[in-house]
């Protein structure tokens, strides 16, 4: 019998290779061989064992298929589901009915049109007297509009401010310069529904490379800060004195979010224009810096702290501005350009 174990796992390794089943279907022979022995003729236990395994094999794959084409007939829809289950289900479509409900009329005739009866942006063009273009961009509008109402929908909230449904709109639309007019990052720190809702819109697209954004709420943050800041700023040509001077900005606005504010970001962007650099904007939502001029002067502090390192901040770096208000908090912004030159 073990003599039979090496030519039947040849048999089965040519027939269904490294399928999981291999070595059961090797034992199951061999247990099938062991039962009828007795009624084997001498010299026919190799035969009866190498028909055995392909019969085996034949009938695991017949099974795969039957089990295959009858998939469908598994699922009763009689069969109530799972009570949580359904529960989501009836909430979600219940959700992308009244966002539906919130578009205009103009929006979902033809999102409807090209998205469920397949209509190309050119037929709908020439059907309004429009172009292609501008019906690509109204889809483009509408689909981030519905995703915002869909998840407000969802949550079953209203926005609390007038800010809140632009900025959404901006996140789930990619609309970086709309996102920088609307100052979206500081309402994602002020506003906790944004906060909230704006994960799944800024999941969806591709992961960018040209900018970092870094939370701040501990001192490990300042290191991912100091470090992202560092590693983008040497694709942009920084080397040497140039990448301290920077790391050691960053470190300076991201310390005192930690130290007096408690929480908030600092976002690094790479520049190109007007010629190569990094911009790093931080923002808190601490209680703000009663007098931001005194606050930059060097060796100034306020009672609460706030201040330190921002006149060393303002020297390392090419350009610098700061905006605080009491009760809201404070935004720094810096850029170092890299001087091919120098």
């Amino acid at each position: 019998m073990a003599a039979l174990i090496p030519m039947l796992r040849r048999i089965v390794g040519a027939r269904v290779g490294q399928h999981p089943a291999a070595e059961d279907l090797v034992q199951e022979t061999l247990a099938r061989v062991l039962a009828a022995k007795d009624r084997i003729e001498p010299g026919m236990i190799e035969p009866y064992a190498i028909t055995t395994v392909r019969n085996l094999v034949a009938t695991m794959w017949r099974s795969g298929d039957r089990e295959q084409r009858n998939r469908h007939r598994l699922h009763d829809p009689n069969e109530p589901r799972d009570i949580e289950e359904s529960v989501v289900a009836t909430e979600e479509q219940s959700a992308i009915t009244e966002a539906l409900g919130r578009l205009t009329e103009r929006e979902r005739e033809v999102l409807l049109a090209h998205e469920v009866s397949g209509r190309d942006t050119r037929s709908l063009a020439d059907e309004t007297g429009s172009t292609a273009g501008a019906v690509a961009a109204q889809l483009k509008r509408t689909r981030a509009r519905l995703r915002v109402e869909y998840l407000l929908a969802l949550e079953k909230v209203e926005p609390p401010t007038d800010r809140c449904r632009p900025v959404l709109l901006a996140l789930s639309s990619a609309d970086r310069r709309r996102q920088r007019e609307l100052d979206a990052p500081r309402h994602l720190l002020e506003c906790d529904l944004c906060a909230r809702l704006s994960a799944p819109l800024l999941g969806r697209g591709p992961t960018r490379e040209d900018e970092v954004h870094v939370p701040i709420t501990s001192d490990p943050d300042i290191v991912a800060a100091r470090q992202a800041a560092r590693e983008l700023a040497v694709r942009a040509g920084f080397s040497g004195t140039d990448l301290t001077l920077l790391a050691t900005a960053v470190s300076e606005v991201a310390r005192n979010i930690v130290k007096f504010a408690t929480s908030g970001d600092v976002t690094i962007e790479l520049l190109d224009q007007p010629q190569p650099g990094i911009r790093v904007v931080a923002r808190d939502t601490g209680p703000g810096i009663p007098d931001v001029g005194r606050a930059l002067e060097d060796g100034f502090s306020t009672a609460e702290g706030l201040g330190l390192g921002l006149p060393g901040a303002r020297r390392l770096m090419d350009e610098f501005s700061i905006v605080s208000e009491q009760g809201r908090g404070t935004t720094v912004s810096m850029t170092k350009w890299f001087d091919k030159k120098g």
